[in-house]
């Protein structure tokens, strides 16, 4: 209990509080700094890609490891619905995160760094474009060897077919920043920024190209 006339809220968790205040303050400033940041010249490329991708009626296909699979699977998804506008041609998304059963026979048989290149040669047409999300562009490695190079051989692949290779990365764009045809890079070195940015930008994305989209006097079919 409480002595009277002292306010509990003036105790230690009062001044946790403050502190708590502080921290989401200060991320969310930093989060204001990077918005200006983030290249407009590299965002509109990205949709310029994909807006060729629908007019030439390709196959888009995304994929990410870890959190950005998770933004993969959201991307296809938004590509598949959010751009659709009754008369036009739709997106054909695929994400290679969500086929569970075939992700883990591939890793199990021929390792993780094949499961996405595998899943392109049952997949791919030449001309089609893939999407590749990684925080680090695939640069740095951890105790299982170099990051994200299961990424970078599917990019590999689809440029061998005459495709395009969208990057979506983080730090300085890693090797995926030169492998891709064109990429976003949110420049900053932490990882939750980068991957929270990213699902900005996929939204954003879809937004403009829903937009370009129904603008188009495109028939069904051509």
């Amino acid at each position: 209990m409480a002595l009277a006339g002292k306010d509990p809220r003036s105790s230690s968790t009062c001044r946790h509080a403050a502190s708590s205040t502080g921290y989401v303050d200060r991320y969310l400033e930093d989060l204001s700094g990077i918005i200006g940041r983030i290249s407009r010249p590299e965002i509109d490329g990205v949709i310029r890609v994909l807006f060729s991708a629908w007019r030439e009626g390709r196959q888009v296909f995304v994929a990410g490891n870890g959190g950005s699979a998770s933004t993969a699977t959201h991307f296809a998804a938004d590509l598949s619905k959010s751009t659709s506008v009754t008369g036009r041609p739709r997106f054909k998304a695929v994400a290679l995160t969500d086929n569970v059963p075939w992700v883990s026979a591939i890793t199990n048989d021929l390792g993780w760094q094949d499961v996405y290149l595998e899943q392109l040669k049952n997949l791919a047409s030449d001309g089609d474009v893939l999407v590749a999300i990684s925080v680090h562009g695939g640069s740095g490695r951890d105790q299982a060897g170099p990051w994200s190079q299961n990424l970078l051989k599917a990019a590999r692949y689809i440029k061998e077919r005459g495709g395009k290779v969208v990057g979506l990365a983080g730090f300085d764009g890693g090797a995926l920043k030169k492998i891709a045809d064109a990429s976003i890079v949110v420049p900053v070195n932490s990882t939750p920024q980068v991957e929270g940015f990213h699902l900005v930008l996929t939204h954003l994305i879809c937004a403009a190209l829903r937009e370009m989209i129904q603008g188009q006097g495109v028939p069904v079919g051509q």
